[in-house]
């Protein structure tokens, strides 16, 4: 009973992200943003990032194989290219929609056990991540270097997906995929709260 409490804790945690307010969000422009602490605590600052990280780690335990690593790599290398296009002040249009979709459809995705083709995967994370990495720079003060906010808000993301992956391998020892599943939907349920909120 012991192992199955705490996949289920963190799940119902997650769920409970729901319920914060929207003032949880890390939209751009707000406050002064520098260095890596403030880089590291920005993607857990918002619950859409929050979500979509975790998220692309449960779907990439789903893919497993090379996927497992890949997928989330491109995601990382990817945002960071979005954030020093937002750092540079490069216009990239539909921003928040597009961190919105995302946790929709990767949330989708994980219901679904969705297995697409790795290039596609690939592909579909790369431009989530363009989106997210862009909202992220754009709130980067201009005034001092991004390199560490960059490696902050790297580090964290990383370390999202790895809790995501690491939630998606514990459910699959247990043989609890359906919770995952479960997951994806929960994820799904917040992608549209989020949307229409």
């Amino acid at each position: 009973m012991k192992q199955i409490t705490t996949p289920l804790l963190a799940l119902m945690s997650s769920i409970g992200l729901l319920l914060i307010s929207n003032a949880v969000y890390a939209h751009t422009g707000v406050g002064l943003v520098t260095g890596f602490g403030t880089g590291l605590l920005h993607p857990i600052s918002g619950v859409d990032h929050l979500l979509a990280m975790v998220a692309v780690g449960l779907w990439a335990a789903q893919l497993g194989k090379k996927a497992v690593w890949i997928v989330p790599s491109a995601f990382v290398s990817v945002m960071i290219l979005g954030g020093v296009l937002g750092i540079n002040g490069f216009h990239v249009p539909y921003i928040e929609t597009g961190i919105l979709v995302s946790v929709l459809i990767l949330g989708i995705f994980i219901a679904l056990a969705l297995q697409l083709p790795l290039t596609i995967s690939v592909l579909v994370v790369g431009l989530f991540a363009l989106f997210h990495g862009h909202a992220h720079g754009t709130e980067m003060s201009t005034a001092i270097g991004g390199l560490f906010y960059v490696a902050g808000f790297a580090c964290a993301t990383a370390l999202l997906h790895l809790s995501g992956i690491m939630l998606g391998w514990g459910f699959q020892k247990l043989s609890m995929d359906r919770i995952t599943r479960f997951a994806g939907v929960a994820i799904t349920m917040s992608g549209f709260y989020l949307i229409f909120s």
